[in-house]
């Protein structure tokens, strides 16, 4: 099974052409989507959380490896010009990897109007490099494939998790890679994921990554919600049972290893399989873990909430028949219903993965899309709590 994808300079595979705008300031974000209104191709990712390095590094990280994943085709970096993040620092990177990167400093260049009209037509730059790309065709293999569930409710667990999970031991058996994430709601799965591990290491690694996400979001007296009314409202009634469905979603295949998104490095998959990773369960902020991981393509799994990604085509499946509606892209209703069985959907899915990745839209693709969030863990806090990542 193949598909049609962009090639890139340094051997990645594209499924789409984007031109990111990256705000490495919020100062600059009204300039960047002044600049991106003008075209239908462009993304803008703004730093919301402040114009310094120091103690930001999981953002820059972040900013970093979104500039460098396989569906942007080209990077325009804005700065105000007063802050310690340069744009110099994203761009020569992205250069590195034979894409087109360029800068703007709204300081240099004389004022808002001037750096806007600079970013056009540096934009415009990139579009003539993006109008000389022709598609080739590739093995599923070069696929990398993200995997996140949201609005899980009955229905998730029994079957829109379980037939993405069928659909990701498909697409690791063809040589593709599958990432999975949001450590948090796999709590009390330790065990079934501990034999699933390649090594007594990796094992090691899911138990201390999963106990770290268990203690950042539960400190003594700081209770923050961790099941959403819809997912109450959907019937599921505590994080462990929500934990055992979404764990239908990883699939069988043996977990490779657990990549991390911290201050230090992201980690890229190495070698073809089943990941686990640090991506958050937190909707907009899953979007951009996975695109720093270079994943292609979002499988998200749900009773009836969406989720779009500009720069990850989100495929959605889901097995509520009650709420399904237009926005989604698979229907595995048919397992509850006894119409369908769980192969049969997890080959819909693959073969919609297949199309998706030779230029379809999903059924909601640039309609609607959600906020490109850039989440990082609070220093001080993972300081306080005595958390490490593990090397």
């Amino acid at each position: 099974m193949n598909f049609e994808g962009f090639r890139r300079p340094d051997g990645s595979v594209g499924i789409r052409n984007k031109v990111l705008i990256v705000a490495v300031d919020e100062c600059c974000d009204g300039i960047s989507r002044e600049i991106a209104k003008n075209f239908t191709n462009t993304v803008v990712l703004t730093n919301w959380y402040t114009c310094m390095l120091g103690g930001n590094e999981e953002t820059f990280n972040q900013m970093v490896e979104v500039s460098k994943t396989p569906n942007v085709a080209g990077v325009v970096v804005v700065a105000m010009g007063c802050g310690s993040i340069l744009p110099s620092q994203i761009t020569e990177l992205v250069r590195a990897t034979g894409r087109p990167a360029e800068e703007l400093c709204c300081i240099k260049l004389g004022g808002t109007r001037k750096c806007i009209a600079e970013g056009i037509e540096k934009v415009k730059k990139i579009e003539r490099y993006i109008d000389s790309l022709v598609k080739e065709e590739f093995p599923m293999s070069k696929l990398v494939i993200g995997i996140k569930c949201g609005g899980s409710d009955t229905s998730s667990g029994l079957a829109s998790n379980p037939s993405v999970g069928r659909a990701a031991d498909k697409l690791v058996d063809m040589g593709a890679i599958c990432i999975a994430g949001e450590l948090f709601e796999l709590q009390g799965c330790e065990d079934i994921l501990d034999r699933r591990a390649v090594s007594p290491d990796v094992a090691a690694k899911i138990n201390t990554l999963i106990n770290n996400e268990r203690r950042r979001w539960s400190v003594k007296g700081a209770d923050v919600e961790t099941m959403s009314v819809g997912n109450c409202i959907g019937g599921l009634t505590t994080i462990e049972e929500k934990s055992l469905g979404a764990l239908h979603k990883t699939g069988s295949r043996p977990i490779v290893d657990v990549l991390q998104i911290n201050n230090s490095f992201i980690d890229k998959p190495s070698k073809p399989g089943f990941y686990l990773s640090e991506a958050t369960m937190l909707c907009g902020g899953a979007g951009i873990n996975y695109a720093s991981l270079g994943a292609h393509i979002v499988l998200w799994t749900s009773g009836a909430a969406g989720f779009n990604n500009s720069i990850v085509p989100v495929i959605r499946v889901s097995g509520n028949k009650e709420l399904f509606n237009e926005d989604m892209d698979v229907d595995a209703s048919g397992i509850l219903e006894g119409t369908h069985g769980i192969n049969e959907v997890a080959e819909d899915i693959v073969e919609k993965v297949r199309r998706v990745a030779s230029g379809e839209f999903t059924a909601i693709e640039g309609v609607g899309d959600s906020t490109m969030t850039l989440y990082q863990k609070d220093v001080r806090v993972e300081n306080l709590l005595g958390l490490h990542c593990v090397k």
